[in-house]
């Protein structure tokens, strides 16, 4: 059914009010609507019109409006499609920026090191105390949902979940409504069990649904993903008399190599979150093959919660002036890159 655009605002408002309501609404309570800049008149013309396509009806004389079956299912459908073209659009642009985003961070390693003279390593940004931008459930089959959860970043999970009974258009869409409107914008140590019970007690029948979706949100917050680890520059080791023995070269090669040792030291940031700057000395650092060298760390941070670590690996006698001022200026590369791409992709 094609509706103009002022139509369907009309509806959209008169199903999310009573949504919310459970009233019939009228056309006065419309036209208070921010986006709608419409005469009450106006309005009840529109209604009018909505009225004799059956997508709204008049439960009894001089009563403002519901919903009709016919006007629920077009607001289903709609937003339903709505949400599959933004969630694909955004994996699609998410996608874009990972590849664009490996090259550089591949780049930015091999500049580091040839700048210093020194072993780097960059890792991937990662996720970092994860908001939940929204839920979408969706009708599979009779006896399927699929749950997409989209995190901070426009990190995209899908969880096919498995019912025992199906669920109608009508009660996906109320459980939508009720889970984007209470946990939107929270983080997993924010939804807390007064939260969740009282999201079960609002669902009621279906407080089982909510349950198994919140622990697909879980999931998709604390997803246990690999760190990637781009390094550069293992060979400069050789340059320094102290470092070139075939056994300690040896070591150190095999360390810059083991991406799960690299994890661990890039990880190990006592100031936390914090873009601060950390070195380790000799016998501080916290790899064993390492304690002859110094190990120099920072913190990038992408904005929406996204951070990642860049690693330099030299002599006790590195230049700490330079190091520390090449991994100042990469930081600040990272981030106007990340978000002129960013600018140019939300506009």
């Amino acid at each position: 059914m094609q509706l103009d655009d002022r139509k369907w605002t009309i509806l959209k408002a008169i199903i999310k009010t009573y949504l919310e309501t459970g009233e019939p609404v009228g056309s006065r309570t419309i036209s208070k609507y921010a986006d709608l800049n419409l005469s009450s008149a106006t309005i009840r013309n529109e209604m009018s019109d909505l009225e004799d396509m059956g997508l709204i009806l008049q439960p009894h004389t001089s009563a403002g409006r519901i919903p009709s079956d016919a006007g629920y299912r077009l607001y289903v459908d709609r937003m339903m499609e709505e949400k599959e073209r933004e969630v694909t659009e955004m994996k699609e642009v998410v996608l874009e920026r990972q590849d664009k985003m490996e090259l550089i961070l591949r780049q930015m390693a091999q500049i580091l090191a040839n700048n210093t003279n020194y072993a780097a390593m960059i890792s991937g940004p990662q996720i970092h105390q994860t908001k939940l931008k929204f839920i979408q459930l969706s009708i599979v089959s009779d006896t399927q949902i699929l749950a997409t959860v989209v995190t901070e970043g426009n990190v995209v999970r899908n969880k096919m979940l498995d019912m025992e009974h199906g669920l109608d258009h009508q009660t996906i869409l109320d459980l939508n409504i009720l889970l984007n409107s209470s946990l939107n914008g929270l983080t997993l140590e924010e939804i807390n069990l007064a939260t969740i019970s009282k999201l079960k007690q609002q669902a009621g029948i279906h407080s089982d649904v909510v349950n198994r979706v919140l622990d697909a949100v879980a999931e998709a917050i604390q997803a246990d993903t690999d760190v990637e680890i781009y390094t550069s520059g293992a060979t400069n080791i050789f340059h320094y008399p102290e470092l070139s023995t075939s056994e300690k070269a040896s070591e150190l090669i095999d360390a810059f190599e083991d991406k799960k040792n690299l994890a661990g030291l890039i990880a190990s940031n006592e100031s936390g979150n914090e873009t601060g700057i950390q070195v380790y000395i000799g016998s501080e650092s916290p790899i064993e093959s390492m304690r002859d060298c110094s190990v120099v760390t920072a913190t990038y941070e992408l904005g929406e919660g996204m951070y990642g670590r860049i690693g330099v690996v030299g002599p006790k006698r590195m230049d700490y002036d330079k190091v520390i001022g090449t991994m100042k200026t990469l930081m600040t590369q990272l981030d106007q890159i990340y978000h002129k791409d960013k600018d140019k992709k939300d506009s």
